[in-house]
């Protein structure tokens, strides 16, 4: 996977190949020298991409900002789905069940701490922190067809729209096509 740092890194790089290769950079006037640090052009001259500083968020901060999504969200979608007074018992149960763990993420072993573990033991770990994560996906994905099974037919065309995204959202190691859709995976291979 490509990170957004790397993205902004190689667009900021083939941005000054095709500025220096089209010849418009060449016709620009020269800057003063009049400060000591260069500035983000020249560095883009240079080749070099300008490093590009991003403060990492407070996890607390992190937690309210997402908190504050997903209450919108499902705002929203309870909207959407115009629940009748009967379902509201089960959109509760749904909502909490689904809510993320009241505490941030457990914590993750420091990386030296880790390297001092033997592979086996390292294996292990990493297979109890994905038994964790099963269970709580487990937990969810009941919750959410319990739920839908409580929708009128149209509430769940409804659901279904809205959520069709869901999965892809929020891991960064599986962010998934993006709208892509699996068009390339389903065409008929070409007779020759």
């Amino acid at each position: 996977m490509i990170s957004l740092r790397q993205r902004i890194v190689w667009a900021s790089l083939l941005g000054s190949a095709a500025l220096a290769s089209s010849g418009a950079f060449a016709q620009a006037p020269a800057a003063p020298a009049t400060s000591a640090a260069p500035s983000a052009a020249v560095a883009q001259a240079d080749g070099a991409a300008p490093k590009v500083q991003h403060k990492r968020m407070d996890p607390a901060q992190r937690m309210e900002r997402m908190q504050a999504h997903r209450a919108k969200r499902l705002a929203a979608l309870k909207e959407k789905l115009k629940l009748t007074s009967a379902q509201e018992s089960a959109w509760a149960s749904f909502t909490t069940a689904t809510q993320p763990p009241a505490g941030a993420r457990p914590q993750r072993m420091d990386r030296a701490e880790f390297a001092k573990l033997t592979t086996p033991e390292r294996l292990e770990r990493m297979q109890a922190r994905q038994a964790e994560r099963s269970a709580r996906f487990a937990k969810r994905a009941e919750a959410t067809k319990t739920f839908y099974a409580a929708l009128t037919p149209e509430q769940q065309k409804t659901f279904d729209a809205e959520t069709v995204h869901a999965g892809m959202h929020g891991h960064r190691g599986h962010r998934g096509h993006h709208g892509h859709g699996d068009a390339g995976h389903t065409a008929a291979p070409a007779k020759s």
